[in-house]
């Protein structure tokens, strides 16, 4: 049974940064992908970026250039690195673990708790 787990959310200032840790656990970590989504208030749930087992990610274009994900396959860890962030990104962050990375959610079997994250003006 795979578990994941969220952590490193938080307040934070209009262009500042944060880092995001999603740790896998309860079987091998190496050939899933993960990917990363948000939900803010009164919003859907919608696609942040993902990662392959081959370190290939994707991001939405609302990200792309701003955020970036890594994986660290020794510690079972995929990171979210958030930099340059606006209110708009203020939102529950919930990272994910499949066979494929991809925007669709469905995709995902497995889905950490998320962990907040508040980006005041």
């Amino acid at each position: 049974q795979v578990q994941l787990v969220e952590s490193g959310g938080g307040l934070v200032q209009a262009g500042g940064s944060l880092r995001l840790s999603c740790v896998v656990s309860g079987r091998t970590f190496s050939p899933y992908a993960v990917g990363w989504f948000r939900k803010a208030p009164q919003k859907e749930r919608e696609f942040v970026g993902a990662i392959g087992w081959g370190d290939s990610s994707s991001y939405a274009d609302s990200v792309k250039g701003r955020f970036t994900i890594s994986r660290d396959n020794a510690k079972s860890t995929v990171y979210l690195q958030m930099n340059s962030l606006t209110p708009e990104d203020t939102a529950t962050y919930y990272c994910a673990a499949g066979m494929v990375a991809t925007q669709a959610q469905s995709a995902y079997g497995t889905w950490g708790p998320g962990t907040q994250v508040t980006v005041s003006s």
